[in-house]
């Protein structure tokens, strides 16, 4: 018998391969999809294993016919992106120079620079009423945690920060100075999320992206409009909090949310998958769990290379590279790449042989490539009814020089940077600093009437406004007088009953009352009738972006579970964490959305403070407003539970955190 792999009749694999590229000529690609799909529904009828993949090749998933015009000016751009490079490096040199030991994420900024400024170019919206007078709150960004230099180098440009500020990077006490990373509570007016605890920013992003349909759907808020960033690491997908909530994402058609991975291929101390591909294993990631996928890959200058290549054996050898084979080939320059990538047959070498070795050492990977990032971007604006996944691919330290961290395992922990190395720097992308600029480390001002500046203004207001920015405006609730609460003040007397129950009497209160009820958010993972609190399923329902499509089968009790599209409750099922991070987008709607809302968070026992410790500090930190309750957390008697229910520890644990009141 033959083997799957053999082709026992190529003629007839001809005679298919033809229909097939005739039906996608003639009829477009909806219709050769729809009649692939057919067939591998008919195998699939047939019991035929199939093993569909969930990756695509690695190629960019947007041909170069198929991408929009640029609609910016790139060579000003360029010269924007090389300045914001420049003060970033300085930045850290000069902090780590005269504060002493002070450090710096260059490789990082380096390597993310041109996916930011292509968002903050063409993308981005800032908070801004629009000319119907209505207000539009902004796009949410949740950015690379360890990349702020370059936020910071672009704020300094726009003039919302002095050269001062700069030069007290990580030395904020006691003077104007810049927290290393982003931090709310240290920059109030700048940063509006905390994101450098690895994997809290893409799970709050994708919750933050439901919590925005949640106040449409409830119409207490128009967020359509809206959209939210996310900016991570390929190294940070490992975080089990970075992909825990892909699939609610997809589930709940999350159109609105848009994760941009950095695929820089590098972690702290090597590759993130060294022998393997990470964007092919993202990849599969992420469309396993429902979402739309781009890949951002290879630089304008591979299209060319690619079109020559008929037969996909460039295809086929890129496939069989490991990340650590493209990091080794990147550091080694173009005669080594020539021979690794493209010495394996004649036909391979003729595909490069118009090239020069200093022309393949320079190929670029699409993740620095502005055309190939715009055209990405606005594919994933337009797709509806899914969350997408931008996977670019770069290199760690990019233009930091190969003769010293640039692609190299060491990247993360270069600090410093010499003379020479700073005079390359300079010539590779054409810094407009002098020698002496050089050896003072001066952080170079734009002129207010130059093109650049002029461009960099006008873009931003094109887009509404300077970001990261959190602006706060008071919209004070009026909440119930104390005398609501009198019967339950005066005890139980004689009665029995459980803080739990007094809590259920308090929620009822709350949600009945005019002026406030709307805007309580009361949040559980699955444990609301262990808490006696089911009557809230009646009250005021449980949240679901498509309604109830069942009749469920408790129907004719009176508490029975009951799901709406204006459901108040967020019933977020066994994750501790996911009803934190709906918590933290409730808790800083004030900032966020200029929309203060309640949020009450009601756990289970010791289990919920113990797993979200990081989440309950992130929050502090985002000066979040709302309670924290640990239902059944005293040490009261839970029949059968056994002694790891008594918790007496969750309040000490809270006392810790100093703008918590426990």
């Amino acid at each position: 018998m033959a083997k799957a792999w053999d082709d026992a009749d190529p003629t007839e694999t001809q005679e298919w391969l033809e229909a097939f590229a005739s039906v996608l000529k003639e009829e477009g690609a909806d219709r050769a999809r729809f009649i692939v799909e057919q067939l591998l529904d008919a195998a699939s009828k047939k019991g035929i294993e199939l093993g569909k993949s969930l990756t695509t090749p690695y190629c960019n998933t947007i041909k170069p016919e198929a991408q929009p015009n640029y609609p910016g000016d790139l060579e000003i751009e360029k010269r924007i992106e090389a300045i914001l490079r420049w003060n970033a490096v300085v930045m850290v040199l000069r902090a780590k120079k005269e504060a002493g030991g002070v450090g710096g994420h260059l490789s990082s900024y380096a390597s993310i620079a041109t996916m930011y400024e292509v968002g903050f170019n063409h993308f981005f919206h800032g908070a801004v009423k629009n000319s119907s007078g209505k207000n539009f709150a902004g796009d949410l960004i949740y950015f690379q945690g360890h990349s702020s230099e370059g936020n910071y180098a672009r704020a300094f440009l726009e003039g919302r920060l002095s050269e001062k500020h700069l030069k007290n990077f990580r030395q904020e006490i006691g003077k104007p100075g810049l927290s290393s990373y982003p931090h709310p509570w240290l920059m109030p007016e700048f940063w509006q999320f905390a994101t450098v605890s690895l994997g809290l920013g893409p799970l709050q992003a994708i919750y933050q992206a439901r919590f925005l349909k949640y106040l449409e759907n409830r119409k207490l808020l128009d967020t359509n409009d809206r959209r939210v960033w996310v900016f991570a690491g390929d190294g940070e997908m490992d975080e089990p909090e970075s992909i825990a909530a892909l699939s609610l994402a997809a589930r709940e058609q999350l159109d609105n949310i848009i994760y941009v991975v950095n695929c820089n291929l590098q972690r702290l101390d090597g590759l993130v998958r060294s022998n393997s591909k990470i964007t092919q294993e993202l990849e599969g990631v992420f469309r396993g769990a429902g979402w739309n996928v781009i890949k951002v890959l290879w630089g304008s200058e591979w299209d060319s290379i690619f079109k020559k290549d008929k037969k996909g054996l460039l295809l086929k050898r890129l496939s069989e590279c490991v990340d650590g084979d493209l990091q080794n080939a990147y550091v080694r320059g173009g005669a080594y790449t020539r021979e690794f990538l493209f010495g394996e047959n004649e036909e391979l070498k003729k595909l490069v042989e118009h090239l020069s070795d200093d022309d393949i050492g320079h190929l670029s990977r699409g993740g620095h490539d502005a055309i190939k990032i715009y055209a990405a971007y606005a594919k994933a604006m337009e797709n509806k009814n899914q969350p997408t996944a931008i996977l670019c691919q770069g290199v760690k330290g990019f233009g930091l020089g190969k003769s010293g961290a640039e692609g190299r395992n060491i990247a993360h922990n270069q600090l410093e940077m010499t003379e020479d190395e700073l005079k390359t720097f300079r010539e590779r992308f054409n810094i407009p600093v002098t020698d002496k600029q050089i050896a003072d480390l001066s952080f170079y001002h734009l002129d207010e009437k130059s093109e650049e500046a002029k461009y960099l203004h006008a873009q931003r207001k094109k887009l509404g406004g300077y970001l990261p920015a959190r602006h706060v405006h008071s919209h004070p609730l009026k909440t119930p007088s104390l005398e609501v609460f009198d019967a339950l003040l005066k005890g139980s007397g004689d009665r029995v009953m459980s803080t739990t129950m007094v809590l259920g009497r308090i929620f009822n209160t709350l949600l009945k009352d005019q002026n406030i009820g709307s805007r309580i958010v009361p949040i559980f993972s699955d444990e609301v009738r262990t808490f006696g609190l089911e009557a809230l399923f009646r009250q005021v329902g449980i949240y679901s972006h498509v309604g109830q499509l069942y009749t469920p089968e408790d129907k004719e009790q009176l508490a029975y579970y009951r799901e709406t599209l204006d459901g108040q409750i967020l019933e977020e099922g066994i994750t501790e964490a996911g009803c934190m991070a709906s918590w933290i987008a409730a808790a800083t709607s004030y900032a966020t959305h200029q929309f203060p809302m309640v949020p009450f968070f009601t756990y289970y026992s010791m289990f919920g403070f113990q797993r979200v410790g990081d989440l309950i500090w992130a929050a502090a930190d985002m000066r979040a407003r709302g309670f924290l309750i640990g239902a059944t957390a005293g040490r009261t008697t839970l029949e059968g539970e056994g002694l790891q229910h008594q918790d007496g520890s969750s309040l000490l644990a809270a006392s810790h955190v100093p703008n918590c009141r426990s």
